[in-house]
């Protein structure tokens, strides 16, 4: 019995869900990582945790504030000029997965300078956490840790637009 389209495409991506980074096929220095990636203002927060765990949710939550979509399920990374930049590979470039809906397509931002990384495998339930960083391709970022308040996404959207963490 042949199988439905959906779960051949899902079957053929599923390498797509490693944590770990991918090299094959990039030039020099560049890597993918399994992250979903917004920017506002010229500045992108890299959205990384395993999947299922709402990185594509909390992604459409500060695109309905206004930002713009980088890059979905997996994003491609390197530095320019001293700055982490995220672009999406070509494959699913203007694409975003909607739980329930399907695949939806919407212009794309890329390549943005990576300003913030959001983490969520972690979760942080400290009023006033201390500030984290996280280093990917020798660049020091600052790194804030899941949170269920539901400010979460207004104020990754307004570190976008105007904020640092203190």
């Amino acid at each position: 019995m042949p199988m439905p389209p959906r779960i051949r495409w899902a079957r053929a991506l599923s390498w797509a869900c490693r944590s770990e980074p991918v090299t094959d096929g990039h030039p020099s220095g560049d890597i993918t990582l399994h992250a979903t990636c917004v920017a506002h203002s010229g500045r992108a927060v890299l959205i990384r945790g395993a999947s299922g765990r709402g990185k594509s949710g909390l992604a459409l939550q500060i695109l309905a504030l206004g930002a713009g979509l980088v890059a979905d399920d997996r994003t491609r990374l390197w530095v320019s000029e001293g700055h982490l930049m995220a672009d999406a590979p070509d494959t699913i470039r203007g694409q975003i997965e909607v739980r329930g809906m399907g695949i939806l397509g919407l212009p794309c931002v890329g390549p943005q300078p990576v300003a913030l990384i959001v983490d969520l495998d972690a979760e942080s339930t400290e009023r006033l956490p201390a500030l984290s960083h996280a280093e990917l391709l020798g660049q020091r970022i600052p790194l804030v840790k899941k949170t269920d308040h539901a400010h979460f996404p207004a104020a990754i959207l307004l570190y976008l637009r105007h904020g640092t963490l203190t």
